[in-house]
């Protein structure tokens, strides 16, 4: 995600978005850099109107968030792990799901 809001800011600042901005952006945050990360969300975002995508971002309605409710505290513990178990396949993400994502998010 942080790929994505590197090159948002470039957009943002009006900088070109290419390998060396995003790197540096990256490196400023503290991010360690994956140089195949870096050349997916380039060639991705080559041929996006990046105005365009933000603009119908923000016009899809929002769900509202689910009021919490009361657990036990055997079912909170499960729900902790799931979520564990969830982040750990979250990192497991391959270079070809990363793309098909990107694909995914910007409609091409």
């Amino acid at each position: 995600m942080e790929y994505i809001y590197a090159s948002l800011v470039l957009y943002a600042a009006g900088k070109e978005i290419n390998e060396e901005n995003l790197k540096k952006i990256l490196e400023a945050a503290g991010v360690e850099v994956d140089e195949a990360r870096v050349k997916a969300v380039v060639a991705a975002l080559k041929n996006i109107n990046i105005d365009e995508v933000v603009k119908s971002a923000t016009a899809m309605p929002v769900a509202p968030a689910a009021a919490p409710a009361a657990a036990p505290a055997a079912a909170e513990e499960k729900k902790e792990e799931e979520e564990e178990k969830a982040e750990e396949k979250k990192e497991e993400v391959s270079e070809e799901q990363l793309a098909a994502g990107l694909e995914s998010l910007f409609g091409f």
